[in-house]
Formats: C-alpha cells, sequence, structure tokens
C-alpha cells in the first residue's frame, strides 16, 4: 500500500487529534480541544512541523516536531513530540516515512539533532533504532551532521 507524507493543513487536525488518542488526553491536565487548539497554532509557525501520512487521501498518521535552541547541542534540537500511526495502516511503513520527513525537515530547519521520548514498546523503540537513535537518558536521539561533513547524515 503506498503512503505518502505532506505537511499538515488545518483541516487535518481533528483527524490527527483522533489517532492520536491516549497520548494528548495523558499529557498535562488540558482535553483534547486544548490539543486541537494548541496544534490548529503549530500548523503556523516557522518552529515547528506537523507532518501527515495519508493513504488514498485519509489521513493514517501524523507527528509534531518542535525546534528549540540548545547552548549544549551547539544550535537547535528538533523534538518529536509525537507521533502516532492509525492500527489499521502498515505501522512500519507510516513510521519509518514519518521520521525520515520529520528528520529530514529537522535539517532543513538547521538542528544538530533530533530527539524524541523513549517507546516503553521494544518494537516501537526498534523501528526507532533502525533509524539511527539511541537512547540518551529518557529521551531517544541522534545527531544531523551538516552538508559536508563527516559525520552521520539523515537518511
Amino acid at each position: 500500500m503506498d503512503y505518502t507524507v505532506r505537511a499538515a493543513r488545518i483541516t487535518d487536525i481533528e483527524r490527527f487529534v483522533a489517532l492520536c488518542g491516549e497520548q494528548i488526553g495523558a499529557r498535562g491536565s488540558g482535553t483534547a480541544l486544548d490539543a486541537a487548539d494548541m496544534l490548529r497554532q503549530l500548523v503556523y509557525l516557522p518552529h515547528a512541523s506537523i507532518l501527515v501520512a495519508e493513504r488514498r487521501r485519509e489521513i493514517v498518521g501524523g507527528t509534531v516536531l518542535a525546534i528549540r535552541p540548545s547552548v549544549r547541542a551547539g544550535g537547535y534540537v528538533g523534538s518529536i513530540d509525537l507521533l502516532a500511526v492509525d492500527p489499521g495502516a502498515d505501522a512500519d511503513a507510516v513510521t519509518e516515512l514519518l521520521l525520515v520527513e520529520a528528520i529530514r525537515s529537522a535539517g532543513n530547519k538547521g538542528c544538530a539533532s533530533v530527539e524524541a521520548p523513549r517507546p516503553d514498546d521494544p518494537t516501537e523503540r526498534a523501528r526507532w533504532e533502525e533509524r539511527g537513535f539511541t537512547d540518551i537518558g529518557p529521551r531517544m536521539g541522534r545527531e544531523l551532521a551538516p552538508a559536508g561533513a563527516g559525520g552521520r547524515r539523515p537518511r
């Protein structure tokens, strides 16, 4: 099955929030409506990227990448705050596409590295490790080498 990834539009947010389910509901004391309002704002901000995966014009996954400055990292850090995939979709394929695009977006925005919460599920963690992420405390991360540098490059 072919999947495509694109930048989210404001009309995609309700479906994305529905896909996230417990992932959003468990955060803070806000409601899903609060999360939807936040995501609608992030669609328009340059220091964030919301990406959605589609299959036959239906949203089957999405991720949120937030950019923050970091003195420790020596530049900007991309933080993948959320990644959700529809249970009926191919989780490996959708996760792969979303991570590739999130890493590319972080690199395009000048990030020195990308971080994400470490998944509890070993299968999910293995997906991230295949993309070059390693454990860094309670999170996972990977460095992004600038063009022409000898370090690890995003795939």
